[in-house]
């Protein structure tokens, strides 16, 4: 984006139904928490339980949700329970271990180092450290001496730990599974269990120990992967130590792995937990130089951390919508220095779709920043796109927000109430569609009418 004649001019994306494939969760060394729905029964069995302080009544009550209940919804359940995220059943949690006694028992049950690592580790955050304990030996009973199946359990278990940032699980697991490589002539075993160690230890602020260990894991003839690089470095970003984290992209570098998408919104990320505005800025030109297209995880890890933008965005009715140039000119001169190197018409390009029908903009996957970011943005590229002309105008446009399924409290999106309070402060035609109530609609033409109206070009 350039600035001329104290405007911003932006470029037009090259195609508006385009879509440049994004990155995924693994964009992060650590996994999503479950964002499923719980099922209805699973839902009804739930809130039975909860209603009982009786262990009798409790125990009875799940031996019949798992009698009669299907395989899927009886794992449903539990993944539930042991999940890291707070729900309305989180203090319910240590059913879990019960429950997966049950569910153990049933005719349909498979065995798996995944699942019975998660209860493990909720129990460790609920410090039911004793029935830990009793599961992790019936496991290292039962696989006894199958060094390649004890490696994976421990594997699983420290990645169940750190998903729960529990460092005392973690180091726990890590005394026993460090013994490993040592006493073992498998390649797989040694490079699985110095992968696990290392980016567990990277998950809970211990960089330090994990480089020794990619050190130590090196001098055994065993190759680092850009995962044990982009960990190690990471944490050392969170911590504030930057030049710890270049070093390491230094050394993943001249290994021969390129900087890319994700180490940099890593680095960004980093920088912005710290108020490295500047800092934030020469990354986003560095990645330009690299030609590192950005994504919609970029603006979330710039945006989160830019405070005008998040004080505007988190106050929404106190908020006066206004033009992205104005924008620029109401911000300091380091957050407007990130805004306009952050600023993409390919990020917008690749969040639209455009038809003879309908012009879509979607906001999935965005968070508050993000979304306001996008919609200054689109609203200016529609005012130069359609501003001159009448023809052309699609019969529909929709902003699509979701419902909140996948939001912190399920069924309230707050990105939804962002443009929900916007639109009403622009006295915007843009409504909520009775049909979806995730998205917003209006007609092509008057959209476009109240939008070269309300905004002076």
């Amino acid at each position: 984006m350039a600035m001329t004649g104290g405007g911003v001019k932006l470029v037009h994306p090259p195609c508006f139904h385009h879509r440049r494939k994004t990155t995924s969760w693994t964009e992060q060394p650590t996994r999503l928490p479950i964002s499923a729905a719980l099922s209805k029964q699973g839902h009804r069995f739930l809130t039975s339980v909860a209603t009982t302080d009786d262990p009798a009544t409790t125990a009875r009550l799940i031996r019949k949700f798992v009698a009669s209940s299907s395989k899927s919804v009886a794992l449903d359940a539990i993944s539930h329970l042991v999940a890291p995220i707070n729900t309305s059943f989180s203090r319910l949690s240590p059913l879990a271990f019960p429950l997966y006694y049950e569910i153990n028992k049933a005719s349909w049950f498979n065995w798996n180092a995944k699942l019975i690592a998660d209860v493990i580790a909720s129990l460790y955050n609920h410090q039911r450290f004793n029935e830990a304990q009793t599961l992790i030996s019936e496991v290292e009973t039962k696989l006894g001496s199958k060094e390649r199946d004890i490696c994976n359990f421990y594997c699983n278990l420290m990645d169940s730990h750190s998903k729960h940032q529990s460092k005392q699980g973690i180091l726990d697991s890590y005394e026993r599974i460090k013994q490993l490589p040592s006493h073992s002539s498998s390649i797989y075993l040694k490079k699985r269990s110095y992968e696990s160690i290392i980016g567990c230890l990277s998950v809970i602020n211990l960089p330090n120990q994990a480089e020794s260990l990619m050190v130590e894991m090196k001098d055994k003839g065993l190759k680092a992967s850009i995962f044990e690089y982009r960990s190690i470095s990471y944490a050392y970003g969170r911590l504030g130590l930057f030049e710890d984290m270049k070093r390491v992209i230094a050394l993943m570098e001249n290994e021969g792995f390129e900087l890319d998408l994700i180490m940099s919104n890593m680095v960004l990320s980093s920088l912005g937990l710290h108020n490295e505005l500047m800092e934030m800025a020469s990354w986003l030109k560095r990645m330009k130089t690299s030609k590192i297209l950005f994504s919609i995880r970029t603006y979330n890890s710039v945006l989160n951390h830019c405070p005008t933008i998040m004080s505007i965005v988190e106050h929404p009715k106190e908020m006066k919508p206004i033009s992205l140039e104005e924008l620029l000119k109401n911000l300091k001169d380091e957050e407007s220095s990130v805004i306009q190197e952050l600023v993409d018409p390919l990020v917008l390009g690749e969040s639209m779709e455009l038809t003879s029908l309908e012009l879509k903009l979607d906001l999935h996957g965005m968070h508050l920043g993000s979304a306001y970011l996008i919609l200054l943005q689109w609203f200016d590229d529609l005012r130069i796109r359609y501003g001159t002309k009448n023809d052309g105008i699609p019969n529909k446009v929709t902003v699509v927000c979701g419902v909140g399924k996948h939001s912190v409290v399920r069924g309230e999106s707050p990105v939804k109430e962002l443009v929900k309070e916007m639109m009403r402060q622009m006295k915007s035609p843009l409504k909520i569609d009775r049909k979806n109530v995730g998205c917003f609609v209006a007609h092509g033409k008057v959209f476009m009418n109240w939008l070269c109206q309300s905004f002076h070009t």
